[in-house]
């Protein structure tokens, strides 16, 4: 494989000193959210996807490169590891991946998964006592409704 001029541009701007992380450093174009990018071939492209892409080779299609080492900057093929969008995001530190994480609620109530198709989860205990409060404000009779298992439960 021979050396053109823009692979020694291109590699001149990853800083490959040794460090306690061992992680390779992007040392051109940062963009805001911290992530290294660069242009090939008149086309702007992520500096870890690139180095992915020259190293290891294509990242399969429909999966994206999570950083093992959560160092946005670092450029290090063995620091990338191709995973789904999803499972990306609940391994960051983001609100998403902090509320997956939960398992109780800010009162200590285990959290329960709803039965329909959005799969969130609540608190059972604080939605009815939320309910009962809203309906006592109201000046109207508690009552809680849902279905389970197509069967209607009432609590009055």
């Amino acid at each position: 494989m021979t050396t053109t001029r823009r692979d020694t541009f291109f590699w001149d701007r990853v800083d490959m000193t040794p460090n306690t992380t061992f992680c390779w450093l992007w040392r051109g174009r940062i963009e805001q959210d911290g992530y290294g990018s660069t242009s090939i071939q008149g086309k702007t492209q992520r500096a870890h996807r690139a180095v992915y892409e020259q190293i290891i080779g294509a990242v399969p299609r429909g999966l994206v490169l999570d950083h093992l080492c959560r160092n946005r900057a670092c450029v290090n093929p063995l620091h990338l590891e191709p995973v789904t969008t999803r499972e990306n995001v609940l391994r960051g530190s983001g609100l998403a991946a902090k509320n997956a994480k939960r398992t109780h609620c800010k009162k200590g109530h285990m959290l329960t998964r709803s039965g329909g198709r959005t799969k969130q989860r609540y608190c059972a205990i604080c939605k009815t006592e939320w309910s009962r409060n809203k309906a006592r404000a109201l000046g109207k009779p508690f009552k809680r409704a849902w279905t389970l298992r197509e069967k209607r439960v009432y609590d009055a």
